[in-house]
């Protein structure tokens, strides 16, 4: 049984076990015992390794046995492990050899967090998204076959990314290659099924053994010139484990199903994976875990706990800090001093998608058409409030971005308003629906996009690093990019507002600490505004990166632009701006390909204006991980580089930089 913890270890728990193992070949010569104590110590690690970085570790902890299992067992990384969307993927790193690096996990040159290939040979597959991993591996495995190479591939999906329309396609496929590929369903919210117990587990013993196989196989042989007795025996063989598993689907698509099984239960789940190691062909566990497995307070509050921040130590006291009793002489008495009048702590700054969430809420009670729509991202996007006090218009559809964008699309033909929040990295996965379903019919919905631009640890699978480039080029669409808190609550509305599909992008975390206005007033389309003054060179603003816009300007004096909307463009304010200054600059948290500062250049040379534009924004590559302030730094986003970048540009056309005075 799986030792539980009530607390975060500060310091690096004793792991003497766990400490022999430096790639999976080692725990191969663990017994069954070793292998158990060897959980525990991995789980304490984790905890330790989680509390010292920050990351996701619920679902690590839920898979431990199944990621010892899934190595003792199979021969990786000749065999192939897939995990899908890397949540789960701490237990699998520390096993790997990458153990004494686990304290660099989601910074800067440190372990991602997710499984990369560059990283690791046992990083068959780099994932960020959900659902890929059953085409990854079948791929896979029909590479293998196909250069004559005998390696088993295995997908490792949980409940919830089953729900995603590429596994099912991919479900489909693997039954037609009929190739070896073993997925195993990990189910981690009984959303399929609550069959765990003797009874099934003595079924899942039966069907994976080699002499029920054999029986199974030499019996379709027998009957084979016998089709009655052979649809007979079919149909006993389905009616017998319908009565214990939820077999009949993944039967049906003609995989071998074996489970549910006790995914906590490390002796059955090793015991299990050899047998079905033998078995050729498509085959699917179904394992029942628990998320954040052994972390007491995980186990009741999975999703809270489905990610950590970094757990800052106490601070100690120094000693010189403390006035000790016995120097105080019996017969003095401390003088009293005047004490400071407290002062009132400053609020803090609410995330971009608590003040989505809270507009939301507001904008819900004041129009009853509204429905708010998310792809099982309920929690970060801040929709939690709008679920409690609007159920009935709330509605999440699990992963499954496609379905989400075109079922706003059937509700914005009958009069409703539908809002999807979604991250701007998920939208990419629904690029044709938003094209086909939503803009050629100029459907009535708005898109919340949030995570837009970097997003610190996560790093690339994340990033919002394109949303301005592929929505810019679809007709129809109005695309606003808020610089603040105020304005992103503002833009909303104007999008909500707008009869059309229209898209807010907004950034992951705190913004400025602008004032909210909690009147909501539509703002002129396409129309930006002026937040300073200058000369020589104009910098165009676009999004979040105002304050370090202003920042610059006000070393070179010059004048900036909160263009707030990317589609339509303020082609006024352009061509003011171009007429006035010397040099355009514009600034993005976007691709610079396509981005808005493409939309800035188009402009001028349809109007036949030639002047310097310096295009600033994200450069043609992957940002890798770090925190936000970093990433920034390191492709030349921050208030220096900037700074630097066009004072460059001003000595290369041999125009003066103007200073402050």
């Amino acid at each position: 049984m799986a030792k539980t913890f009530n607390e975060i270890p500060h310091t690096r728990p004793q792991t003497p076990l766990l400490d022999t193992v430096s790639a999976p070949a080692d725990l191969r010569h663990l017994d069954g015992a070793q292998l158990e104590t060897l959980a525990d110590e991995l789980r304490a690690f984790i905890l330790y390794c989680v509390g010292k970085t920050g990351g996701h570790f619920g679902a690590g902890l839920g898979v431990t046995e199944l990621t010892i299992a899934l190595h003792h067992v199979f021969n990786t990384p000749g065999d192939r492990l897939v995990w899908d969307v890397g949540h789960q993927t701490y237990p699998h790193k520390i096993l790997t050899g990458r153990r004494e690096q686990m304290l660099s996990m989601r910074q800067k040159d440190g372990l991602s967090g997710f499984p990369k290939r560059s990283e690791s040979d046992f990083d068959t597959f780099g994932v960020g998204h959900s659902s890929t991993s059953i085409s990854a591996a079948l791929g896979m495995a029909m590479a293998s076959s196909q250069l004559g190479e005998e390696r088993r591939a295995v997908a490792i999906m949980g409940d919830g990314a089953m729900t995603a329309g590429m596994a099912f396609e991919a479900l489909n496929h693997a039954s037609h290659v009929d190739k070896n590929l073993l997925v195993v369903l990990n189910d981690n919210q009984m959303s399929i099924s609550r069959n765990v117990g003797g009874l099934s587990t003595y079924f899942s013993k039966l069907w994976s053994s080699r002499i029920y196989t054999q029986f199974r196989e030499g019996g379709k042989k027998v009957l084979s010139g016998m089709p009655h007795a052979t649809n007979f025996v079919r149909r006993t063989e389905e009616y017998m484990k319908s009565m214990v598993s939820p077999a009949t689907i993944f039967e049906e698509l003609g995989f071998y199903y074996v489970g549910p099984i006790d995914g906590h239960d490390l002796p059955l789940l090793v015991e299990t994976l050899r047998k079905l190691k033998e078995i050729k062909g498509a085959v699917l566990l179904h394992i029942i875990t628990h998320k954040g497995k052994g972390f007491a307070p995980a186990e009741n509050d999975p999703v809270g706990y489905h990610a950590l921040n970094k757990i800052e130590p106490k601070q100690s006291v120094k000693a010189a800090e403390i006035t000790s009793v016995a120097a105080t002489t019996p017969q003095s008495k401390p003088q009293s001093k005047p004490q400071p009048k407290p002062q009132p702590k400053p609020q803090p700054k609410p995330k971009y998608q608590k003040v989505f969430g809270d507009w939301l809420c507001d904008m819900a009670e004041q129009d009853s058409r509204l429905v708010g729509i998310t792809p099982a991202m309920c929690d970060g996007s801040g929709m939690n409030e709008f679920a409690e006090r609007f159920p009935e218009r709330f509605e999440d559809v699990a992963i499954a971005e496609q379905h989400a964008v075109t079922l706003a699309a059937g509700m914005a033909c009958e009069g409703s308003k539908p809002v999807v929040a979604i991250y701007s990295t998920f939208l990419q996965r629904a690029y044709d629906q938003l094209i086909h379903d939503v803009a050629i019919q100029n459907l009535d919905v708005l898109f919340a996009l949030d995570r837009a631009g970097l997003v610190g640890e996560d790093g690339a699978t994340h990033a919002g690093a394109y949303d301005i480039s592929y929505l810019r080029c679809i007709p129809n669409m109005v695309i606003m990019a808020p610089s603040d808190e105020n304005e992103t609550r503002q833009l909303l509305y104007t999008g909500y507002m707008h009869a059309g599909p229209a898209a807010v992008r907004y950034p992951r975390g705190t913004g400025p600490g602008a004032v909210i206005e909690q009147q909501m007033t539509a703002l002129p389309l396409g129309k930006g505004l002026m937040a300073r003054k200058g000369a020589g060179v104009a910098i165009l603003n676009f999004g979040t990166l105002l304050t370090t816009g202003l920042e610059v300007a006000e070393t070179l004096n010059a004048s900036v632009a909160d263009m707030r909307f990317v589609k339509p463009i303020d082609e006024q304010l352009i061509r003011d701006l171009a007429g006035t200054h010397q040099l355009l600059v514009t600034l993005e948290e976007n691709s610079t390909a396509g981005g808005a500062g493409s939309a800035v250049s188009e402009f001028l040379a349809e109007q036949g204006i030639v002047m310097p534009v310096l295009h600033l924004g994200l450069p043609d590559i992957f940002v890798d991980h770090g925190n936000h302030s970093q990433q920034l730094e390191s492709i030349g986003l921050d208030a220096a580089a900037i700074l630097a970048a066009i004072e460059k540009r001003l000595t290369l056309l041999a125009l003066p930089v103007q200073a402050t005075k």
